[in-house]
């Protein structure tokens, strides 16, 4: 399967796509398995934070480009909230072809400056670029459900950046562990109408099954989901691990985690196609 954008995916998908981060390659293989149980493309999301984890970006890139690149369904590999230009140009470097620059804890006009700036040099190089708007809330685990996005200011924060899809905060929040997110459904609807590039729901692990479905209906395009794996994974190897306290090959409890993983991939790209 030839390497695709998050863009490209996006323009294939007639419903909502599915864009999961990775923390390890355990995370990768699943998610890449989930999305051809579900015959749907798939984006594979590697984070500023992840990169900090592993010490480098360029081992997890390379391999989560190698899967992409075996795949029997489209996947694109995605750069999540980066903050650093340089780590941006080697994402690009390394042949990542969409990113999202996150400018959002910058005052509004430094914010727009920087992102404008990284858009355009994304674009002179094919890649495409997603940005926020403001902070959505939970990054630091404290959430913050009543930050709104203005159809206005996303308007014309798109017109003075030029990004290809924006994310917006309509009251979902980063790193939820439960599943109790209270949508702001009428205003996806606004922004959708008013907003001409893709719309992209953050911290979308809070949200219920339903509400998702609602949320792709209203106008959200690419749906962003990362501790629901997390708890998948963790949960997995509690199970595992418990009902054999001996065990010590790692190999055998992260298999359990990567069939648990594939299968929540499998029902949140059939949930999110299928709005």
């Amino acid at each position: 399967m030839p390497l695709v954008t998050t863009g490209d995916v996006i323009r294939q998908a007639p419903s909502g796509v599915g864009a999961f981060n990775v923390i390890q390659l355990e995370h990768a293989e699943a998610i890449v398995t989930g999305a051809e149980a579900a015959s749907a493309p798939v984006v594979l999301q590697i984070s500023e934070n992840c990169v900090r984890y592993h010490g480098a970006l360029k081992p997890l890139a390379v391999a989560c480009l190698a899967i992409a690149e075996t795949s029997a369904v489209p996947v694109a590999v995605h750069l999540d909230h980066a903050t650093c230009r340089a780590l941006v140009e080697e994402a690009v470097r390394l042949g990542i072809g969409s990113v999202m620059f996150d400018a959002s804890a910058l005052p509004d006009a430094a914010n727009v400056t920087a992102t404008a700036e990284v858009a355009a040099w994304c674009h002179e190089r094919q890649v495409w670029v997603e940005a926020e708007l403001g902070e959505i809330g939970g990054k630091d685990g404290v959430h913050a459900p009543g930050v709104r996005t203005k159809p206005g200011e996303a308007v014309s924060y798109v017109a003075a950046t030029g990004v290809d899809a924006l994310a917006v905060a309509v009251g979902s929040s980063h790193a939820m562990t439960t599943r109790d997110a209270v949508l702001d459904l009428t205003l996806i609807g606004e922004l959708r109408e008013a907003v001409p590039v893709p719309l992209v729901l953050h911290g979308s692990s809070g949200v219920p099954d339903d509400t998702l479905r609602e949320a792709v209906r209203h106008g959200m395009k690419k749906i962003n989901i990362a501790t629901g794996l997390n708890k998948a994974f963790t949960g997995a190897v509690r199970d595992r691990l418990a009902a054999d306290p001996t065990a010590v090959d790692s190999r055998r409890y992260f298999t359990s985690a990567r069939e648990a993983v594939a299968h929540e991939v499998t029902h949140l790209l059939k949930l999110l196609t299928t709005s």
